[in-house]
């Protein structure tokens, strides 16, 4: 479990959060994009609650809510999540999808998970 632990929080050093706020558009605030930072730390502690050897399944589940908070975190503002933001958000979703032993491109046609359920 310790190796399983370590590979998820390591998704955390790709976050691109900070590097969003530093653009200095409006939208990308310390608040906007801490929000951000709530939903993919969530995934990352559910996905370690469940263990290396949870199904496949129950791993995605845990995907599938995130991308519903993501979707949801779009509809209340539209400008947040523009071309750019969405191939950071797709590229770390698979990287969490890895560390969280499944392959990105069993999904989403090939593209990842959140591409199963993102509107964005």
């Amino acid at each position: 479990m310790p190796e399983y632990l370590a590979r998820l929080s390591a998704t955390k050093a790709h976050y691109p959060f900070q590097k969003w706020i530093r653009s200095g558009l409006p939208q990308y605030s310390e608040e906007s994009c801490g929000k951000f930072v709530q939903i993919f730390d969530l995934l990352i502690e559910e996905l370690a609650e469940l263990g290396p050897d949870a199904s496949e399944e129950k791993k995605l589940e845990c995907f599938h809510h995130a991308v519903l908070e993501l979707n949801a975190l779009n509809d209340k503002d539209g400008d947040l999540i523009e071309t750019g933001e969405r191939e950071d958000l797709s590229e770390l979703c698979n990287l969490i999808t890895v560390a969280a032993g499944l392959d990105p491109n069993d999904y989403g046609d090939g593209e990842g998970p959140a591409s199963e359920w993102r509107e964005w």
